[in-house]
């Protein structure tokens, strides 16, 4: 069988973006989030609960990824590990159209939501591995970029698709262009929302199929014996090891922390619009197309400022515009804007969250691009895919934290403004690490 050319293995791993993403657009954040919040009725309910639900699924991401990344480079094939979590993910996603309005089982849901994204998750290492196989150092910077700003318009296009075919806008039983739901769905039962969930299943299933075809994995397809034992004790080397590699350990630490801050904002935002500002599933899902076109156009630019000029710049800046965010989403509410009055029914704090939704997704597309070529420049070439698992580690040891702190400070408050607040200090404290970040690593010392 002729091997793909590296134009194809590019272009097939870039199809992995535009597969997966829809998991965080439609799912994590513009449509099931806001569906979730309209089923239950109760926006500080919702935000509650969607903290617990995703914090209890970043647990299980933290504990078992580095493993599964150290066993990967030990003696498993990637592309085989893919496969595997590629089934976790179709299946959690789609068992979401089983999130019926008049028999909704929130802990069901929460389990199988739950499900996807970490199939989602742990695919996302295993590819993300394969970066610096793509191309050349000084390429890799534009390379992510690109992948990147694909993966966001094949969200921008699921969520267009669900906004005009599917989504039930208010009460109205039609679609935002004035269509019942296609299919024969039944506005009734909200099976054009709930759609939402095998859609995503279908589109990864369908554009994965770019990715089997055309991306090659030089990894060893047969795993030595005592591959887990041995993966295990590498781990655990590279672990006691961190503290002598102060720049990647300063990283794994910043990440932590900004990384979380910024899922915050991807989980929370949609259900945030919909309990404090009112917003319908279909305000929430254009205020998406907003941040998402943003998104795509940013993350090729931040992708070529990254190669210009590496990719420490590009974080700080996109981590500084994500605090001033976050100070300013618990500053507007329906009555007042950075704590300024407004008149009842003014449209003063919708603009103020769609401005907030564009800058969210023009520095969170830059940011997570330039995240994983900062971890290219970080890691051991021997071990990416392991480092690739103390990197997805760091986003999720804490993953629980920015959700459960949400939840927590949601539930205690009473308030969804409030309960937002901790996002400001996850960002601080990553910008303070990143300090002790060399821009090419260890390996510059």
């Amino acid at each position: 069988m002729a091997q793909p050319s590296p134009r194809k293995r590019i272009w097939g791993w870039f199809f992995f973006d535009w597969a997966s993403q829809p998991y965080n657009t439609l799912l994590l954040t513009f449509i099931f989030g806001p569906y979730v919040t309209q089923v239950l009725g109760d926006g500080t309910a919702a935000q509650t609960a969607w903290g617990f639900g995703i914090g209890a699924a970043g647990v299980v991401i933290a504990v078992l990824a580095p493993v599964l990344g150290a066993l990967a480079d030990t003696g498993g094939n990637r592309l085989r590990w893919i496969w595997g979590f590629s089934a976790l993910f179709v299946i959690g996603s789609g068992m979401l159209w089983f999130a019926e309005p008049n028999d909704f089982d929130l802990y069901r849901t929460l389990f199988f939501f739950a499900l996807g994204l970490i199939g989602m998750e742990f695919a996302t290492i295993f590819t993300n591995a394969m970066l610096p196989d793509l191309g050349p150092r000084d390429q890799i910077g534009k390379l992510s970029g690109n992948g990147w700003a694909f993966g966001y318009v094949g969200g921008l296009v699921t969520l267009v698709i669900m906004l005009t075919l599917f989504a039930e806008s208010g009460d109205s039983g039609r679609t935002m262009i004035g269509l019942p739901p296609i299919l024969g769905l039944d506005p009734a039962q909200l099976e054009g929302t709930r759609f939402v969930g095998p859609l995503t299943a279908l589109w990864y299933a369908v554009f994965m199929i770019p990715f089997f075809l055309w991306v090659r994995d030089p990894r060893p397809v047969k795993a030595p014996q005592g591959a887990l034992g041995l993966a295990l004790r590498d781990l655990r080397g590279t672990l006691k090891g961190l503290p002598r590699t102060p720049s990647l350990f300063a990283y794994l630490a910043s990440s932590m922390f900004y990384r979380d801050g910024l899922n915050g904002m991807y989980a929370f935002g949609g259900i945030y619009a919909a309990g404090v500002l009112g917003w319908s599933v279909v305000d929430v899902g254009i205020f998406g197309i907003s941040a998402i076109i943003a998104g795509a156009v940013f993350a090729v630019i931040g992708g070529r400022a990254d190669s210009a000029f590496g990719p420490k710049p590009v974080i700080t800046a996109c981590i500084l515009l994500l605090t001033l965010v976050a100070v300013g989403i618990v500053l507007v509410s329906p009555t007042s804007v950075f704590g300024v009055a407004v008149p009842e029914g003014s449209p003063a704090p919708d603009v103020a969250f769609y401005v907030f939704g564009a800058t969210i997704g023009a520095a969170g597309g830059a940011l997570q691009s330039a995240s994983r070529t900062m971890m290219v420049r970080q890691a051991d070439p021997a071990r990416m895919t392991e480092a690739f698992g103390l990197y997805a580690l760091a986003g999720k040891a804490t993953s629980f934290l920015a959700p459960t702190l949400i939840g927590f400070a949601t539930w205690v408050s009473g308030s969804q403004q409030i309960g937002v607040a901790p996002l400001i200090g996850l960002f601080v404290i990553g910008l303070f690490l990143l300090v002790w970040v060399k821009p090419d690593g260890d390996r510059a010392a």
